[in-house]
């Protein structure tokens, strides 16, 4: 669709949507209209080096020929049916994934909130099915992000926040540690508790990489006492750290990961992994979805996943992104720069990250702010060390303003 189709102009199309539309982002002055690999186009066609990635969406660029193909053949042939039903799509897909990480099951699910709502389930019912219910509750981290479903922003470990706030009664069950501190999970780890759950890199708290001594504890911790290790890689998945999935990164498997974002290639989907023993509890009758796991987004998900993996884009990831922070940590006002390959966060010395993202969109560059003071940027995986020099100049030019 496009805007002339309706007679409009952009500020009118602007004020439709708000009289339509609930708004629950503070958007852009900005009608997106196009996408093509690292770019993003407004109804003017003028162009924006998009390192916001759809909000680490667009991990193989915008429209990609492989994912425009896949969606088209597949509308073509069977847009929806049932999971009532095997389909071709959804059961290559879940090969191709469950060889390609190393699980053994995976549940299709549509959003990332719902793959760790699907995730909180099955440990519930893990800890039911395996100690009578003495066990339910789940470890997780201040600071983090799982969702926004009731369970899963429960989850989140950000108390007092607006992410919470207004919502209470929270769901029961969920305990909060502190992240990177194996001593705090081990004093929150009670006898009542049947899981840990963390991000390998908090993205929406500021883009925090867990440490290896970190992860590697925690597995351990859950192996001594009978837990489970759950990993929301819902962001970190798919080569955004330099790995195929965050966790390779440090040697150590979980029990059951979440993804969702790249997975897609711009489609909605997302899914739920685990090892046999964890996903034998979540049976029949006890979880379901009706668009988990559609046709055209298991094709469109089929041609993303082998276009990460066959241009090894976690490669790219690892050495392009070692690049950006390098270049990055060399401007004015910035305090720390964190991430894990293209997952890259920047901390300023003061509270001007809004500031910083404005006048950088001004000047065709995307990004978002996570906190006052910290922007994080993931654009897609193809990006190279110009388009990041490019990014890097416009920064430097907001900072020096």
């Amino acid at each position: 669709m496009k805007i002339e189709d309706f007679g409009m102009n952009k500020d009118q199309l602007v004020e439709t949507a708000e009289k339509y539309m609930n708004e629950t982002f503070k958007r852009y002055d900005f009608i997106c209209d196009g996408g093509k690999d690292q770019y993003l186009y407004d109804e003017e066609g003028t162009e924006y080096l998009d390192f916001l990635g759809g909000i680490a969406v667009n991990s193989i660029g915008g429209c990609n020929k492989a994912v425009i193909e896949a969606i088209r053949e597949q509308s073509e042939q069977l847009i929806h049916a049932s999971n009532y039903f095997y389909t071709v799509p959804q059961t290559m897909l879940a090969k191709l994934i469950c060889e390609t990480i190393g699980m053994d099951k995976i549940q299709f699910q549509n959003s990332g909130a719902e793959a760790n709502e699907a995730m909180i389930k099955m440990a519930r019912k893990y800890g039911n099915d395996t100690t009578n219910g003495k066990r339910y509750k789940i470890v997780t981290a201040y600071n983090s992000f799982h969702g926004r479903t009731l369970a899963t922003l429960s989850a989140t470990g950000q108390p007092d926040s607006a992410i919470q706030k207004g919502f209470e009664p929270l769901v029961d069950g969920f305990k909060y540690a502190e992240y990177n501190n194996l001593k705090s999970f081990e004093e929150a780890c009670t006898d009542d508790v049947i899981a840990v759950m963390i991000e390998p890199v908090e993205a929406e708290g500021g883009v925090y990489p867990a440490t290896q001594e970190f992860i590697t504890g925690l597995r351990e911790l859950c192996d001594k006492k009978g837990m489970l290790l759950l990993f929301d890689e819902v962001q970190t998945g798919w080569a955004r750290t330099g790995a195929v999935m965050a966790y390779m990164n440090y040697g150590v498997k979980p029990d059951a990961v979440t993804m969702a974002k790249a997975m897609g290639g711009g489609m909605p989907i997302a899914a739920m992994c685990a090892t046999n023993d964890a996903m034998l509890h979540l049976s029949a009758g006890s979880h379901g979805t009706t668009f988990g796991g559609n046709p055209v987004c298991c094709a469109a998900s089929y041609a993303a996943v082998s276009e990460i993996v066959n241009k090894n884009l976690s490669g790219n990831a690892k050495e392009v992104g070692e690049y950006f922070m390098s270049e990055l940590a060399k401007l004015p006002h910035v305090k720390e720069v964190r991430g894990l390959g293209l997952l890259v966060g920047v901390e300023f010395d003061s509270d001007i990250a809004a500031d910083v993202k404005h006048d950088a969109f001004d000047k065709k560059l995307l990004m978002s702010v996570v906190k006052p003071n910290t922007i994080r940027m993931v654009p897609p995986l193809i990006v190279t060390k110009e388009d990041c020099d490019k990014a890097v100049d416009i920064i430097k030019g907001s900072l020096l303003k």
